[in-house]
C-alpha cells in the first residue's frame, strides 16, 4: 500500500534456497542503496538479481500518475543448459491508496529472460561502495595470502551406474577438486580441544588440477573430485585475495558463494578463465562493493579481498542448497592474534577481581 509522491525503503532478501532470482516492479524503477548491510552508491535500475541469502536495500518512488495496481514480481534465473527449473513467476501487488478505478489486470514488469547471464552479471558488476568521508572503504592492497579456488559441479560413481545423474552417476560438487565431507565432530570443537583425526589442514591454495576451466568440452576424467574434510589455515590479520574460478565441468552455472564471519570487497569479475597477468589491472580498488555473498558468473570468475581479523572457524559454501549438499564447501581457520585494542579493563567496583 503506497501513497503517490512518497518514497519507500524496501529491504529485500532472497529466502529461496535453490535459485538466484530476478525481481522488478511494473512501471517503476528502483534505486539500490545497500547490499548485505553495507551502503552502496545509488544505482537506479529496473530490476535486480539477488542470490539466496543475499539482501538489498532499495528505494521505491511511488510516482505513477496512473493510480492503479502494479505487480511486483520475481522469477528464477537459471543458466544451466538442459536442466529443469521452476518457471513460475511469484507476484505481489503494489497498490496506490488514492481513489482510483483499478484495472482488472495489474501490469506485470518486464523481467530478464530466465537464462540471461549478462543481465545477472552486469547488475552485480554495477554495484559500488559509497566510499565517502563518512563511509570509507579499507580495501587490502598488499596481499599476503593469495588464493585461487575452482568452483565445480562434479559426478561420483554409483554401483552398476544406478543413479540418475550423467552416465548413471550421482551429482557432486567441489572447491579445488575436493568435495567436502562433514565430520562427526564439529571442526570448531576439534580445533579448540586439539582433537586429532577430525580434519586435515592441507586444503590447496591453488587448483591442484590445471586445465582450460571453461572449455566447452572437458574430459570426463576431470569430473570426479576427491572427498575429504580439509581446511585452510590463515594467519591472523593476513590480507587475503581469493579468486573464485567457475568451471564448465558437468554443467557450467552461477555459484553464489558466501563466507561466514566476514564481509569482503568484490574487486573484480569476468567471463572465461582468470588471467593473473592481465585481469588484476582491471580491479576496482577505489569503491568496490562490500558483500558477504557474490555470484560467480557462469564460466567466469570473481575476485574478493578481505583482512583476516576475525579469529575462528568459518564456513565458505555455495548458497544454492543442492550444491552445498553435494560438497561445494570448505572451512577457513583464522588463527587468534594480538589485539592491542582489547586490553583487559579493571572490574567494576561492585565486582571482585577474578
Amino acid at each position: 500500500m503506497v501513497d503517490y509522491g512518497k518514497t519507500y525503503l524496501l529491504r529485500i532478501i532472497n529466502a529461496a534456497v535453490q535459485e538466484i532470482l530476478f525481481f522488478a516492479i511494473a512501471k517503476h524503477n528502483i534505486t539500490v542503496v545497500g547490499t548485505d548491510a553495507s551502503y552502496t552508491k545509488p544505482l537506479k535500475t529496473d530490476y535486480i538479481a539477488i542470490s539466496p541469502g543475499q539482501t538489498f536495500d532499495v528505494l521505491l518512488e511511488a510516482n505513477q500518475a496512473l493510480l492503479g495496481d502494479y505487480y511486483m514480481a520475481a522469477r528464477v534465473y537459471s543458466s544451466t543448459n538442459g536442466v529443469d527449473y521452476d518457471n513460475t513467476t511469484t507476484t505481489a501487488i503494489l497498490h496506490y491508496n488514492q481513489t482510483h478505478t483499478p484495472s482488472s489486470t495489474p501490469q506485470l514488469p518486464t523481467l530478464p529472460s530466465y537464462n540471461d547471464t549478462n543481465a545477472s552479471a552486469n547488475f552485480t558488476g554495477s554495484l559500488r561502495s559509497l566510499a565517502d568521508d563518512n563511509h570509507p572503504v579499507d580495501v587490502p592492497s598488499n596481499i599476503s595470502t593469495p588464493l585461487m579456488f575452482t568452483v565445480s559441479v562434479n559426478t561420483r560413481a554409483c554401483n552398476n551406474n544406478s543413479c540418475e545423474g550423467p552416465n548413471g552417476a550421482r551429482l557432486s560438487a567441489s572447491l579445488n577438486n575436493i568435495s567436502f565431507e562433514l565430520p562427526s565432530i564439529d571442526i570448531l570443537k576439534a580445533y579448540y580441544n586439539h582433537i586429532s583425526g577430525v580434519y586435515g589442514d592441507k586444503f590447496p591454495s591453488v587448483p591442484p588440477l590445471k586445465f582450460n576451466f571453461t572449455a566447452d568440452d572437458l574430459p570426463s576424467v576431470l569430473e570426479t573430485p576427491k572427498r575429504g574434510t580439509e581446511v585452510k589455515v590463515i594467519e591472523y590479520n593476513s590480507t587475503v585475495e581469493l579468486v573464485l574460478q567457475g568451471t564448465n565441468l558437468v554443467a557450467g552455472t552461477d555459484h553464489p558463494m558466501h563466507i561466514h564471519g566476514y564481509n569482503f570487497y568484490v574487486v573484480g569479475w569476468g567471463f572465461g578463465n582468470f588471467d593473473k597477468d592481465k585481469d588484476p589491472f582491471g580491479y576496482n580498488l577505489v569503491d568496490p562493493p562490500l558483500q558477504n555473498t557474490i555470484a560467480v558468473p557462469k564460466n567466469g570468475w570473481a575476485a574478493i579481498r578481505f583482512k583476516a581479523d576475525n579469529p575462528g572457524v568459518w564456513f565458505m559454501h555455495c548458497h544454492l542448497e543442492r550444491h552445498l549438499s553435494w560438497g561445494m564447501e570448505m572451512t577457513f581457520i583464522v588463527k587468534n592474534g594480538y589485539h592491542p585494542e582489547e586490553q583487559l579493563l579493571p572490574p567494576p567496583p561492585d565486582m571482585p577481581p577474578c
